[in-house]
């Protein structure tokens, strides 16, 4: 006879118990096969990535990296259960295709009707990957605190503040920041729209400038200028750069 392949689940949360919880209401599901336990964001990534698992069930609000961060840093197809004790990310989480969006202290009975939903998904092969997902929360009117971008195993959580300027390149997006420099998969154009505005301008079709770091701006020829930053780098300006920045200093 033969055996079905089980869905290998993923717990990520960093509340121990919270963790248990979900673990013993998977009890009564002997098709889920759980692979492993993350308390944070960190752990969530590099075991996501190793493991690859078939369905996560993965908290918000942590430390570290949120959940939605994560989801960032992961290029996968996989289903996502979200759990969290904050209703206001319910529509976020269904606006990323989330299977289902668990709010603290739920019931064995909503537990399963989350997992129903997914094992559903699963027979449909409906779920995105999750790279569609993070372009969706990568959207809207919130402002980017901070960026993230994973080199292997590792991940560097940059604050806005300490970004220099970012320039394009191709598909990817080049960030100054700290004295070194971070590739990260990304278009400008989506990364201008959640920047603080205030703070960082297109002066170029390839380049974001955090306003803060220029020193002066000079003629460089006819109609053309250049800024010049406090580490005496030099950026080109377009002329709808420039007229921006005459408008915000």
């Amino acid at each position: 006879m033969k055996t079905e392949k089980k869905i290998r689940a993923l717990i990520v949360d960093d509340e121990a118990l919270s963790r248990q919880i979900v673990l013993e209401y998977l009890a009564s599901h002997p098709e889920i096969e759980v692979i492993g336990e993350c308390s944070n964001g960190f752990e969530a990534v590099k075991e996501i990535t190793e493991q690859d698992p078939d369905l996560v069930f993965l908290d918000i609000q942590m430390p570290k990296l949120n959940g939605f961060e994560v989801l960032e840093l992961i290029d996968k197809k996989m289903a996502v259960v979200f759990i969290t004790a904050y209703d206001q990310y319910a529509l976020k989480a269904f606006e990323v295709h989330a299977v289902d969006y668990l709010l603290k202290p739920f019931s064995q009975q909503r537990f399963d009707e989350a997992l129903s939903q997914a094992k559903a998904g699963f027979l449909s092969k409906s779920f995105p990957r999750i790279p569609e997902m993070a372009a969706v929360t990568q959207s809207g009117d919130l402002i980017l605190e901070r960026l993230l971008v994973r080199e292997g195993s590792q991940v560097h959580v940059l604050p806005a503040e300490t970004v220099d300027y970012v320039e394009a390149q191709d598909d990817y997006i080049q960030i100054q920041a700290g004295g070194r420099s971070y590739l990260k998969q990304m278009t400008l154009s989506e990364l201008e729209t959640q920047l603080d505005r205030k703070r960082f301008l297109r002066i170029h079709r390839s380049y974001i400038l955090n306003i803060e770091r220029i020193t002066k701006i000079e003629l460089y020829a006819k109609d053309s200028r250049v800024v010049i930053l406090k580490d005496g780098k030099r950026l080109p300006i377009s002329r709808s750069g420039y007229d921006k920045i005459k408008k915000l200093l």
